[in-house]
């Protein structure tokens, strides 16, 4: 079995100038890209990127080994990863790129890559890329070179796209919408999406400043969406990750609604208005209330590894259309190729609509089950799933916790650290549980 070296669950990420994300390998990087990728007759890719402050010197690295292959670059600048996509569906691109650290905060940057059709690439792909990686870099004859070109109005193409899977007799006039763009990438594009269907809009977190991004804000940190849906009296609070493509959700009373309610929400709609195809795929840290709520609309439901290309690719093995992560991942095939939160905010708002009701009413007919979530920050890499210790503290806190409780220990495919979720029917011992592996981790 080959191991990739670079890429992780949701493409290269790391430190800004600590490897891989160094000035030598992003240019071996966009070289390799395009030798593996730009093969095809359009000999074209797209790159888009968030507001980090690295985005653009990456941007130019990357594209320098992408123009040396004879493969031409688009830039669509800053834009949602979701948009890009799109955008290399639409303009028939061999492939696109984001340059984003997706939720992580600035210090954080990454490489995320789409195939022609708009969705992620496979990890047989990603194989031949690193592969590519590992040969030496050369130049192509000076006549052979790329050129480098600005996409035309990128920003409004992906407008006019999400506001298209928004039914045309219907608008958004009744709702007051608290937006926290977390200050990236949907900054200048979400209040305008929702504002022109009829949405009174109020926007946190959209003066992005290169540092900003993800900061006490957006889809991992909503307090602040909290209390000013509260101050407003707004009817939803919408809270987008830095790259836009997971959305996090408050309801009225300024309950949180996470991934799992909100596919859930989406589902039952789907099943209401006919437009069910089979049923749901989530993963190994879905909410054992959503499965068991979707169980008894006559849902079925897959469980799958974490992260949205693993979502995505059952989906489609099964003939499937939904799919998600409890961080707001959020996949319609029926609408778009790849996780979308702006898209996945307009499906739950037409379900209020068609149904008259809050969004505090659609979530809170499933009960979820307690579930306690801790991070570890390694210093070292270890296989901690492997380690026996672990294993024995996971089967003796199973048998106490009861039939419908679930531990996981696993390492983070984003971040160097281990996520341990625990999960049981009684909130005090899912509590206890949790610490005590992660003290027993920290003690290895």
């Amino acid at each position: 079995m080959t191991f990739l070296q670079y890429f992780k669950t949701d493409g290269i990420r790391g430190k800004v100038g600590i490897n891989p994300i160094k000035p030598n390998f992003l240019l071996k990087l966009g070289w390799s890209i395009g030798t593996v990728l730009g093969k095809d007759k359009t000999k074209k890719i797209i790159i888009g990127r968030d507001t980090r402050v690295s985005g653009s010197m990456l941007q130019s690295i990357l594209e320098f080994g992408i123009l040396s292959t004879g493969v031409s670059t688009l830039l669509a600048n800053c834009i949602p990863t979701p948009a890009i996509a799109y955008l290399t569906k639409f303009l028939n691109a061999s492939a696109g790129i984001v340059i984003s650290g997706s939720h992580n905060l600035f210090y954080d940057n990454g490489i995320k890559i789409f195939y022609k059709n708009g969705i992620k690439i496979t990890k047989k792909i990603e194989l031949s890329i690193e592969q590519q990686i590992q040969h030496t870099f050369f130049y192509s004859h000076y006549t052979n070179y790329g050129c480098s070109n600005n996409i035309i109005d990128p920003e409004n193409k992906y407008i006019e796209f999400c506001k298209d899977t928004f039914p045309k007799d219907l608008n958004l006039s009744k709702f007051t919408i608290i937006l926290d763009c977390a200050n990236g990438s949907t900054f200048n594009i979400a209040p305008k999406i929702f504002k022109d269907l009829g949405a009174k809009v109020i926007t946190v977190s959209i003066h992005p400043n290169g540092v900003n991004i993800n900061k006490n804000s957006g889809s991992t940190d909503i307090e602040k969406l909290k209390k000013i849906v509260l101050l407003e009296k707004a009817d939803i609070g919408l809270a987008f990750d830095g790259d836009g493509d997971r959305v996090i959700m408050v309801d009225h009373l300024g309950n949180k609604v996470d991934g799992d309610q909100i596919i859930y929400i989406i589902a039952k709609e789907y099943l209401k208005e006919k437009k069910l195809k089979g049923g749901v795929v989530g993963t190994l840290m879905t909410n054992m209330g959503v499965i068991l709520a979707l169980k008894k609309l006559g849902i079925p439901f897959y469980a799958t590894e974490v992260g949205d290309r693993n979502i995505y690719k059952k989906i489609k093995e099964k003939k499937w259309i939904l799919g998600a992560e409890q961080s707001g991942h959020i996949i319609l095939l029926d609408k778009h190729s790849t996780g979308d939160g702006i898209i996945a905010s307009l499906q739950v708002l037409l379900s209020m609509i068609n149904n008259n009701t809050t969004l505090y009413n659609l979530s809170n007919q499933i009960k979820l089950f307690p579930q306690v979530l801790l991070n570890i920050f390694l210093k070292e890499d270890k296989n901690l799933e492997q380690d026996l210790k672990i294993k024995n503290i996971l089967l003796q806190y199973k048998n106490i916790l009861g039939k419908n409780s679930r531990v996981l220990v696993r390492k983070s495919g984003t971040e160097p650290c281990v996520r341990i979720m625990v999960e049981g029917e009684n909130y005090l011992k899912t509590y206890k549980l949790a610490h005590d592996i992660k003290e027993t981790i920290k003690l290895l």
